[in-house]
């Protein structure tokens, strides 16, 4: 399959949450109060160590496919996604490189020759740690939730319009951090991944992102 496909395909089978919360859109001063926390926190977190559950819907299929597994992050931009089950394979971002390792069968995609890879890893590691805020790149809209905060993304780019219809976090209330990551594909198919067991600025080791 053509790597950029494989990227593509990730990216979209990653990054998908919350459906159903009732939903009041926040005033322009609430918004502002609100980037602030997330902002501060975001430049506080040096690493994340959590544990997810990643739901799939597709319209074509009756059933959901669930998945679980492990992320880390380190500042700058290592991240490791481990998929633990139903299958075990991990997918690790360091230095504009994508490794995906499936039962010791590895790939390797160069990130920063291609300027849509790089605006889909820019979007990963700012969507973990909360931070991406860009009015240039997307529409965004504010709400309140029962027990915290949603951002919704409706991208400006047409080449991102192709893949998303729109990208979603939510946050807690209290430490502004993200518990799910959401996008919206053109057809409404989505993946839901609820992030639990999160440890913020823990120790990483670097081997965590070598193949």
């Amino acid at each position: 399959m053509n790597k950029g496909i494989v990227f593509v395909l990730f990216f979209v089978f990653l990054m998908q949450g919350l459906v159903g919360h009732s939903q009041t859109q926040l005033s322009i001063k609430e918004q502002q109060v609100f980037k602030e926390q997330v902002q501060q926190t975001a430049q506080q977190t040096q690493s994340i160590v959590s544990d997810f559950e990643q739901i799939r819907y597709l319209s074509v299929l009756e059933n959901t496919i669930t998945s679980q597994g492990t992320l880390v992050f380190k500042a700058a931009d290592n991240i490791r996604w481990e998929y633990t089950a139903p299958f075990k394979y991990y997918v690790i971002f360091k230095d504009d490189k994508m490794l995906v390792n499936n039962e010791g069968k590895t790939d390797n995609i160069n990130l920063s020759s291609n300027k849509l890879f790089r605006s889909f890893n820019d979007l990963l590691v700012k969507s973990i740690k909360g931070d991406m805020f860009d009015d240039a790149q997307f529409d965004i809209f504010y709400f309140k939730l029962k027990n915290g905060y949603l951002a919704r993304f409706i991208p400006k780019e047409k080449r991102l319009q192709k893949y998303m219809a729109a990208f979603e976090l939510t946050f807690t209330e209290t430490s502004a951090e993200v518990t799910q990551v959401k996008l919206i594909e053109p057809n409404e198919d989505y993946t839901q991944i609820i992030f639990k067991n999160r440890k913020t600025n823990t120790k990483v080791s670097e081997t965590a992102f070598e193949n």
